[in-house]
């Protein structure tokens, strides 16, 4: 189709009150069903078809978005100056839309590392995790004795080429901090990436003296003996706990580098679905598109987790229909009630949450974007919700909670287990998430073409009527498969993915 000769709006359905600005519509144009613009109106933006009175339910996708908060006539802008949050009856009709999910046989392949265990990775990094602040700098230094340089030529790995790397996971808390949930907490997402299946081997570098104790963590988190653990103050300092975990690295790389990629069935990929830097043309490209290579993964035996319970705050109950039993609705449900009073006693608010480039992109509130953020996690059936960085057993469509901030809901995914990361974004965000590779997703032609170097796929061709949003899916879904064989991705290009690492931090600073 020729972009020239498509309309400048979209309409999502049939009764919604707004249409989308395909691109920037000057005042005066007359652009749908007899509606002229009164004034400019940004790309991705909403116009008012009809009058809405003050009060009255504003409608996009066809469900709610917010409310009039003064009388909108057609051809208004619909924005944050005349739309707001409000409390609706929400039906969950426990699983009423769940159906089963046709399976694709046989599966599709690809080239991943079949474990001792049986598990199958997609990358192998020598892990390096740390149980408190304290001890980064010195996580750090031992990873950089290995860290590749391109632009001098220096590449310590040179003679391991099957080893992608030595990755640091440093963070901000571990001491100074309440007991009970919040150190479990730490504990479980650090536990998730020890135990990852794309890190062969693992060390654990603590300080000696902090809360999150180094022996009490491996114990509770059944790691005991699974990997080497050094306190600093033990060691005797700095020089000495660096030399040993070079010396650690330098002992595990011949092992780590013997592992080969063998032809894999789809079903064991398990893709984490994030999105950061929304816009308005996020629920309409790049969602729903990545949406239709989840249900593909889940047609093919696979597992995806959907995150960010904040930006699904709205939509719930849309999937608590999906949902393939009452238990597993309601836990969902039960997470959306935790945030509301989370956020009440913080002196917060859930429509806090779209950003100042959320709200630049078109998205008005909360309920907006959490419709078009809950579009990544597709048609299929909600088998199971869990708990931040609890290890993901299920096959299918999952549910984590997390926080809506990306960095922070990606590592609970990854501790989770996600072995790739999918991630969505209108406003151009760069992001990676070690071990795990990051595929970055555009929602739009000209951010992509501004950024190229930092996005996989445009999916602003759905936009341009160049593709449909199952053909952006299918396309999605094979770079999936080959970057799960090993092709790079962007963000691994200029190794992101350590520094991105950001645990849930709960509770007081003491």
């Amino acid at each position: 189709m020729d972009a020239r000769t498509l309309p400048p709006v979209i309409r999502l359905a049939p009764e919604d009150g707004v249409v989308i600005a395909r691109i920037a519509i000057p005042e005066a144009t007359t652009v749908a069903e007899g509606v002229t613009t009164k004034r400019r109106i940004p790309p991705g933006h909403k116009i008012a078809t009809r009058t809405h009175a003050a009060g009255e339910a504003i409608r996009r996708y066809g469900q709610i978005i917010g409310f009039a908060t003064e009388a909108i006539a057609p051809g208004d802008w619909v924005h944050v100056h005349n739309c707001a949050m409000g409390d609706f009856a929400k039906d969950y009709a426990w699983g009423v839309d769940a159906k089963p999910t046709p399976m694709v046989a046989p599966a599709a392949t690809f080239l991943g590392i079949r474990r001792a265990d049986g598990r199958v990775a997609t990358r192998n990094y020598i892990g390096i995790v740390t149980s408190v602040n304290c001890s980064a700098h010195v996580a750090d230094l031992i990873a950089d004795a290995f860290k590749r340089n391109p632009f001098k030529g220096e590449d310590p790995l040179a003679d391991f080429p099957n080893v992608d790397g030595v990755v640091a996971l440093t963070h901000k808390t571990g001491c100074g901090m309440t007991m009970g949930e919040p150190l479990r907490l730490l504990r479980r997402t650090l536990a998730g990436f020890a135990r990852h299946v794309n890190f062969s081997h693992v060390i654990a570098i603590g300080l000696g003296c902090e809360v999150n104790q180094l022996g009490p963590m491996l114990e509770e988190q059944k790691l005991a003996g699974r990997l080497r653990n050094m306190d600093i103050q033990e060691m005797g300092g700095t020089r000495k706990t660096v030399e040993a975990g070079i010396a650690f690295v330098r002992e595990v790389l011949h092992e780590s580098n013997q592992v080969r990629r063998e032809a894999v069935p789809a079903s064991e990929l398990i893709v984490a679905l994030q999105c950061g830097g929304s816009d308005g043309y996020s629920g309409i490209t790049a969602n729903p598109a990545l949406g239709a290579a989840s249900d593909l993964i889940v047609r093919h035996g696979g597992t995806v987790i959907l995150s960010e319970t904040p930006e699904t705050y709205g939509a719930e109950h849309l999937l608590t229909r999906r949902a393939v039993s009452r238990e597993v609705g309601e836990k969902l449900v039960q997470k959306m009630r935790w945030w509301e009073e989370y956020t009440a006693r913080e002196g917060a608010e859930m429509n806090a949450n779209p950003s100042p480039g959320n709200k630049a992109g078109g998205l008005t509130t909360i309920l907006e974007k959490s419709l078009g953020a809950m579009a990544k996690g597709g048609t299929t059936n909600l088998t199971a919700v869990y708990d931040y960085a609890e290890p993901v057993t299920a096959k299918g469509f999952t549910f984590m909670d997390t926080p809506g901030y990306d960095p922070v809901g990606a590592t609970g995914q990854v501790a989770g287990g996600a072995n790739l990361v999918c991630f969505t974004t209108g406003r151009g965000s760069v992001f990676g998430m070690k071990p795990a590779p990051s595929i970055k997703l555009a929602t739009n032609s000209a951010m992509y073409e501004r950024m190229s170097e930092d996005m996989d796929i445009n999916c602003g061709t759905i936009l341009s009527g160049e593709e449909s949003v199952a053909q952006c899916g299918e396309r999605i879904f094979q770079l999936i498969l080959r970057v799960a064989s090993g092709e790079r991705t962007k963000s691994e290009g200029y190794d992101f993915g350590s520094s991105e690492f950001a645990p849930w931090t709960l509770g007081a600073t003491m």
